[in-house]
């Protein structure tokens, strides 16, 4: 198994909330795979014991810290108390809203798997599910089976002699779903949104971001990685002075790749270099010993008019590196990526080493999750939307979904006025920002329609034999989509992540059943939680459709400028300015907020927040007689409930990673920025000019 660099585009351009964007999680090899037309029989419907679960992380009015004025800190007042009491838990490396629900959503999962494990007159997803929880549970079998699960694998590394075998390598590693060197996926063609492409996009890279291969700053992590990717070696096998050379040279591989790489920073902020269209012979040109017709075939793609090749540069040094680079130095970079992305399903002794890099030096994780919630990981990566179709049976209720719609309407409602009254904006451009507005079309909860999964054959023999089926299986399904209509039903969630996202090609939000729990969403809550909660993330994906990504795309997803010239310059200066307020809050001693990377979030979070407030005077209607909750206002208990939707504590580590690679800022300052542009918030708490959360005067930015 060899890690490929392919994720829908829709996530790699940063339009997910995700404060989930989730750090690289080795124990998810392929994404979730959104839904097929074929739709698969209604499993039978499980119970749930709920009081075993863990608890909902909803807003107590206790947890208010009197020490700390909201005027002074939003965050700080409503979170220090709880962060202060509730420390990152060892086997992770962030803890928080996010992380309560996604431990509530486990626990479901995990009695929906154990039920379906017992069992063995079941068929079709309950198949599956079973096969993969009950392999990679067995964990003395998965011990006993060492490194032999992958021998073959390495094997054919052994086998190469020449570019041209390095060459099939690569083809048939994608092939098989495995991936190599590169990404490689189908998404919706940027020009032609109706219609499916294929795009490859650079890889290759072990560390975090291109920057982590350059310089004294991520010096420690280099050595770090050079020592995990000997210890590696030397457990399949290699002698010390082998293991020593091999991992010199991968190093000098994945420098040479970096070097030609685009950064998170470059990617995540200019949209337009994950499309180049090229033909297959303008391809060959500039990677002769890289064939792609013969590429396309081996993947079972008809070779097509033209794909998308992004950065060719990367692509040019790759094919003179297949060329040039010795044989021996690619297999030392093969053979040890294919153990390393294999390493969590395989003995112990290679999971543990894979996680004392990955998780304990990297990012700070003290303690290796529990087996169970691992194997969890597995499944979700692998056969996620299966087990999403059982979940939605017992986790998630019909008045849930209508509670929602109402609020997405009144989100909506509320953006359309915001948009009609922009001052700055040109009547041209509003009205293609109207049209754009018309057209979004909002997801909620699960697919309509669910993949079929015929054709995926698990055993209760094989771990690894499991992941690798469903990897084949999964890129199949992936491939088959290449020039193609779009199927706009599917999605690239399942139902149990913790998460929600904007997706521009399709225009359209969509909201996972999973957070739809509080503290984001409560049917049984008030006006002012849900509004500030789940009303906040739903104005948020809405205007992820007008960020400085978003906004290049229109009413149809096509890549197209629908700006006049002087309101595209209006917006950029209001843009810049939140560049320069995140650039300004101090993460880490020395370390600061990258402006620009996060800006997309920072606009979504500013306008999300902004419209979702307008929702709730909408809501609560003219007549509206606050009701003084906990002696708190509604306009109070909006804000705080934004707040505590972004608490968060991070490893040290971690958010050092974070800060480089994620397109959002960290959570505490996601909680302060955006309130203190907000005429509103300094009006309900009470704020005066010169307090540190009001902005004002030229300081103050309103973009939406």
């Amino acid at each position: 198994m060899i890690r490929s660099a392919f994720k829908p585009l829709y996530l790699a351009l940063g339009a997910a909330l995700a404060l989930s964007a989730c750090s690289p999680d080795a124990s998810a090899p392929v994404e979730p795979k959104a839904a097929a037309p074929a739709a698969a029989p209604a499993p039978q419907k499980l119970s749930i014991d709920t009081a075993s679960l863990p608890a909902l992380p909803a807003f107590n009015v206790s947890e208010l810290d009197p020490a700390v004025s909201a005027c002074s800190d939003l965050n700080a007042h409503v979170n220090r108390k709880w962060l202060a009491a509730n420390p990152v838990p060892a086997d992770r490396t962030t803890w928080g809203s996010f992380e309560m629900l996604g431990e509530r959503s486990l626990g479901v999962q995990k009695q929906i798997v154990e039920s379906l494990a017992a069992k063995t007159d079941v068929a079709g997803v309950e198949k599956v599910i079973g096969d993969f929880w009950a392999t990679g549970m067995d964990e003395a079998a998965i011990d006993a089976a060492g490194i032999a699960p992958i021998q073959p694998l390495l094997d054919e590394v052994a086998a190469l002699a020449t570019p041209a075998d390095l060459a099939a390598f690569i083809r048939k590693s994608h092939a098989e779903g495995r991936g190599a060197m590169f990404g490689f996926g189908g998404e919706s063609d940027f020009k032609d949104s109706s219609q499916v492409i294929a795009y490859v996009t650079q890889g290759g890279l072990g560390l975090p971001d291109k920057t982590y291969y350059a310089g004294d700053a991520h010096k420690a992590e280099r050595e770090a990685y050079v020592a995990h990717i000997e210890a590696t070696l030397k457990l399949a096998g290699a002698d010390e002075a082998s293991a020593k050379a091999q991992a010199a040279a991968t190093m000098a591989i994945e420098t040479a790749l970096a070097e030609v790489s685009w950064s998170t920073e470059e990617m995540s902020r200019d949209v337009s270099k994950f499309y180049n269209p090229v033909s297959v012979a303008d391809a060959d040109a500039k990677t002769p010993l890289l064939p792609w017709g013969e590429f396309f075939s081996a993947n079972g793609v008809a070779a097509p008019a033209q794909f998308s090749l992004s950065n060719p540069a990367f692509f040019e040094t790759l094919n003179t590196m297949v060329e040039k680079t010795p044989i021996a130095d690619w297999q030392a970079y093969l053979r040890f990526h294919t153990i390393d992305s294999a390493a969590p399903y395989l003995a112990s002794a290679f999971a543990e080493q894979n996680f004392a890099f990955y998780g304990k030096t990297l990012r700070g994780q003290l303690e290796q999750k529990q087996r169970w919630k691992r194997v969890l990981d597995s499944v979700n990566g692998s056969v996620g939307e299966a087990l999403g179709q059982i979940y939605v049976e017992v986790a998630f209720s019909p008045e849930s979904k209508q509670q929602m719609e109402t609020l997405v309407a009144n989100l909506s409602t509320a953006l359309k006025a915001r948009l009609e009254n922009l001052e700055w904006m040109s009547p041209e451009t509003k009205a293609k920002a109207l049209e754009k507005w018309a057209s979004f079309t909002p997801k909620i909860g699960y697919p309509d329609k669910w993949r079929d999964w015929a054709g995926l054959n698990t055993t209760r023999d094989s771990y690894v034999a499991n992941i690798m089926a469903a990897a084949r299986f999964n890129h199949a399904y992936e491939m088959s989509k290449i020039g193609k209509p779009k199927d706009r039903s599917e999605w690239g969630m399942t139902p149990q992540t913790v998460n929600a996202y904007y997706n521009p090609l399709m225009n359209e939000i969509v909201f996972p059943a999973a957070i739809l729990q509080p503290p984001f969403f409560d049917p049984n809550a008030d006006l002012a939680t849900n509004y500030g909660g789940i009303g906040a993330v739903i104005g948020h994906e809405m205007l992820h459709g007008y960020d400085d990504q978003g906004s290049r795309f229109d009413a149809k997803g096509t890549f197209a400028n629908w700006w006049q010239p002087s309101d595209a310059e209006g917006f950029s200066a209001r843009t810049e300015m939140l560049v320069e307020q995140f650039n300004n809050y101090e993460a880490q001693p020395g370390k600061m907020v990258n402006g620009k990377l996060t800006l997309g979030e920072n606009i979504a979070d500013l306008g999300g927040l902004t419209v979702a407030f307008d929702a709730l005077k909408l809501a609560s209607g003219a007549d509206f007689v606050d009701p003084m909750t906990d002696g708190l206002s509604q306009d109070q208990r909006f804000f705080i409930n934004w707040a505590t939707v972004w608490r968060r504590g991070f490893t040290e580590k971690e958010l050092s990673v974070r800060l480089v690679t994620d397109s959002h800022a960290p959570a505490g300052f996601r909680a302060n920025g955006t309130p203190s542009n907000m005429p509103a918030f300094a009006t309900a708490f009470g704020c005066k000019e010169g307090d540190p959360m009001v902005r004002s005067g030229d300081q103050r930015i309103a973009i939406w």
